[in-house]
């Protein structure tokens, strides 16, 4: 069953466009992952400082892969966190019908 990733960063006011490049950096990285279904990041076309990232897995062992590996660990554990005011991650599984 498909897993699911619904993540909201709030930026820092003045760090929307540092918070972009990591996204911009991070995007093709994702997608490459073995067992990324998609990942999709959207900004608020209101409001700058807020993101809304979209991710989807073949499972959840393929999310915690995604969540060790080094690129996360130095783009988002060690460097865009600090840019963030404020940070949610929801997690869901596909309902099949």
């Amino acid at each position: 069953m498909a897993f699911v990733v619904a993540a909201f960063w709030k930026a820092k006011v003045g760090e929307e466009e540092r918070v972009l490049n990591v996204i911009k950096t991070l995007t093709p990285l994702i997608r490459a992952e073995p067992n990324n279904v998609c990942f999709q990041a959207h900004v608020s076309p209101e409001d700058s400082t807020m993101f809304f990232l979209y991710e989807q897995y073949v499972d959840i062992q393929s999310y915690e892969d995604h969540r060790a590996s080094t690129y996360f660990k130095e783009y988002v554990l060690d460097y865009v966190i600090d840019l963030l005011e404020t940070r949610q991650v929801a997690i869901y599984e596909i309902i099949d019908g």
